[in-house]
């Protein structure tokens, strides 16, 4: 193992870790040696289906619903330091629900204000530990997104963070940076994923005509996290394939 990439002795959070993109994060830091916890919506991780690319094996899990502040301010710390807080959590509603004030609210609450509520709760730690932030956000937030207002709202919402806090984090020693992801086969993309009309159309588009894999993304999220990232920061990683040249 490359010891830049080597999170042994290092405690990893992972919000939204139970699947997809957070999960495939989530083991790539536990591949490396880091203790890894998740944060996922369900009480316990025994309700997750590994059928929905959920694999919470030697993860430790809390559920807390990050869409209420209140629930991350109670939410327990079972470590005792914290090295890299990984932002992934995030949901989207269809059939243009985002246009309703519903669909807005909850897509913000937990897309952009959840950030700033977790940075916050535990900024201290990881300016004890010198660590790091990564945001995950979306290439949706660099451009429209007709049927998902608040989806791509938030998402651009989330990359100007990354630049606030990156600035403001600094003089705590710690870095803040995101990755930005295109097309990934997830939960949140099957409207795409199952329809192969669509499948074939977005593909089409992505210069590597193929769809991104939660590995991917964990590549970028390590990179970012690690030491050879350490005169980066306040930017994100474009991680898409090419979809948005």
């Amino acid at each position: 193992m490359i010891a830049d990439t080597d999170f042994s002795g290092k405690t990893i959070l992972v919000v939204g870790g139970s699947s997809g993109i957070g999960n495939g994060i989530a083991h790539g830091f536990r591949q490396r040696g880091g203790a890894v916890h998740v944060w996922g919506t369900r009480a316990a991780a025994s309700d997750y289906d590994p059928a929905d690319g959920s694999d919470l094996a030697g993860l430790g899990y809390d559920g807390v619903d990050v869409g209420d502040p209140a629930a991350i301010e109670a939410a327990a710390t079972p470590f005792d330091r914290l090295d890299v807080l990984v932002l992934c959590q995030g949901v989207v509603v269809y059939k243009r629900g985002e246009f309703e004030r519903e669909g807005w609210d909850r897509v913000m609450a937990v897309n952009l204000d959840s950030l700033m509520h977790c940075a916050r709760k535990f900024r201290r730690q990881l300016s004890e530990s010198r660590g790091s932030i990564v945001v995950v956000s979306s290439i949706s937030g660099l451009r429209g997104n007709i049927g998902n207002p608040a989806y791509a709202a938030s998402k651009a919402g989330a990359i100007s963070l990354t630049k606030t806090l990156g600035q403001a984090f600094a003089a705590d020693g710690i870095r803040v940076n995101g990755l930005a992801p295109g097309l990934v086969d997830t939960k949140l993309t099957k409207a795409t994923t199952q329809h192969p009309d669509r499948l074939a159309g977005r593909l089409a588009a992505i210069p590597q005509r193929r769809m991104g894999t939660p590995e991917d993304m964990a590549g970028a999220a390590i990179f970012l996290a690690s030491p050879l990232a350490s005169y980066v920061t306040g930017h994100t990683l474009v991680v898409d394939g090419g979809l948005s040249l």
